[in-house]
């Protein structure tokens, strides 16, 4: 039984001790040094802030890099829990999360950088630091799974970040299960595309210690020049990808794999954060024919993921790739606007979730969580929370799941029910179109699709017509370079809103 994801690391440290474990534009490390630098760390936060104290947040100050992560590790050394947070955010909202964690301290794992006050560079931490194994193993010695390992602030409805508190048990349930439905082993190669206060990074770190692999940290402007992207995956041999779709999406835009000289080892796609467009799906289907391609999904609040669905085929323009079914040990179950489950094909419900991957709760907000995490209503009796995800979804005819949309992006618009989600998806098929989102105008009650590609807005409203009723039909086309993207990679639908209005 592990109590802690500090098992994974040591684990992989004894069996693997000079391999190397994460890679980053400067510099490698073995899974032993790696374990050298984060006790260095965990004893330090130990002795001069936790003083005894545990299961208190450390903020951690972001980068692209491995020192990153050798301060997650220190802090879980040190039995507390990391808070990542990244100089992208906006200073007013790195502020209100530093204010509502009251951190034991702030480590700056930047390289480079305006220094920040109150933080604590982790190179002069692990350049004065001498390792305390007994104090550290006695840490250990009282650890239970149960203790948080992370917290992941998302955006709040009130304009206050909800910090979601993840356990050490979540996680190691999550791999685990990750484990069992794919079969990762130690060659298995990562390469990182998710920002490290994102939970899809999660699922590279913690998976490559789990087999003893290798993880690249992929530097954030490869995504931007994807020549070089490609070739650092093709020299690297990268062969699995735990990716957003819009990380997918920038290199079959490109025809990238129409050159041979591109074609890497791959073994794993894994997609996750939107729905993953059918041509962009098919076309790296089409180049990677022997390939794992996995369609993710989970809200952060269940630890990642909760469903997956193998998809061994390609799909038509207008499929929808499932979402599948649930992991193991989790339950997924869809309830009506009565609280009533829905089993009947095509019916509409939002997803609600339980098992081991629910979170802890949100960070000093008592009414958030047993609102977000209420009782299961079928099993009154005894303290069984479930997670209402606030997403819809329904069964096809082979009873898999598919994600239908947002209730948030769901609309009334002259007394129907519209659901955004679906016009992008039939956009989405539309040829020359490589990326359509739709937004609701309340004021002018305007239907609005913004899209990226080369096709006449004539003939999108032609195509449209057929598939959709004409109360569906969008008022408004309009036409970008490239749709704007969150820190996250996912397409950020306030600033379009914004451009709309």
């Amino acid at each position: 039984m592990k109590e802690s994801v500090l098992c994974l690391l040591n684990e992989s440290a004894n069996k693997f001790p000079q391999k190397i474990a994460f890679v980053d534009i400067d510099r490698k490390v073995t899974y032993s040094d790696f374990v050298s630098e984060a006790k260095k760390v965990g004893t330090f936060i130990a002795i001069n802030y936790a003083k005894g104290l545990r299961n208190r947040p450390v903020a951690v100050i972001i980068d692209r890099n491995i020192d990153t992560l050798t301060a997650f590790f220190g802090i879980i050394f040190s039995g507390n829990f990391y808070t990542a947070i990244s100089m992208d955010l906006p200073e007013d909202r790195r502020n209100l999360i530093i204010e509502e964690l009251n951190p034991l301290c702030i480590i700056d794992a930047r390289k480079k950088g305006a220094e920040i006050s109150g933080a604590i560079k982790l190179s002069n931490i692990i350049e004065s630091t001498q390792i305390n194994e007994q104090l550290l193993k006695n840490i250990q010695d009282n650890s239970i799974d149960t203790d948080p390992l992370y917290t992941l602030f998302t955006s709040g409805s009130t304009g206050v970040p909800k910090g979601v508190l993840i356990s050490h048990h979540s996680v190691l349930d999550l791999v685990e299960a990750f484990n069992d439905a794919f079969g990762f082993d130690s060659d298995c190669v990562f390469a990182n595309q998710a920002p490290f206060d994102f939970d899809v990074s999660v699922k590279d770190i913690y998976n490559t210690l789990y087999v003893g692999g290798t993880m690249h940290i992929i530097p954030k402007k490869f995504f931007i020049m994807p020549k070089m992207l490609l070739t650092y995956l093709v020299e690297n041999k990268i062969n699995t990808l735990i990716w957003a779709v819009s990380a997918a999406r920038i290199l079959a835009d490109i025809k990238a794999f129409d050159n041979p000289e591109y074609i890497f080892p791959l073994k794993y796609l894994m997609f996750s954060g939107e729905v993953m467009p059918i041509h962009v799906f098919n076309y790296w289907k089409k180049h990677f024919p022997k390939a794992c391609f996995v369609n993710l999904y989970g809200p952060t609040e269940i630890t990642c993921n909760c469903t997956y669905y193998k998809a061994d085929r390609e799909f038509s323009d207008d499929d929808i790739i499932p979402i599948g079914h649930a992991f193991r040990n989790t339950r997924v179950f869809l309830l009506d606007d009565n609280d009533k489950i829905i089993t009947t094909p095509g019916i509409s419900g939002e997803l609600c979730v339980e098992g081991s991957g629910l979170a802890l709760g949100y960070w000093k907000m008592e009414e958030k969580t047993a609102s977000a995490f209420p009782q299961n209503p079928f099993l009154p009796e005894f303290g069984n929370r479930i997670y209402r995800t606030g997403d819809l979804a329904y069964y096809n005819e082979s009873m898999e799941l598919c994600y239908s949309s947002r209730k948030d992006f769901q609309i009334k618009h002259f007394g129907h029910r519209i659901e955004l989600q679906e016009i992008e998806r039939i956009a989405n098929a539309v040829p020359n179109v490589d990326v359509s989102c739709c937004i609701y105008n309340k004021e002018s009650e305007h239907i609005i699709l913004f899209y990226q590609g080369s096709e006449d807005k004539k003939h999108i409203t032609r195509y449209l017509a057929k598939k959709l009723p004409k109360y569906m039909i969008p008022h408004e086309f309009i036409n970008m370079p490239t749709l704007p993207l969150t820190n996250h990679g996912k397409i950020d639908r306030k600033k379009l809103l914004a451009t709309a209005e």
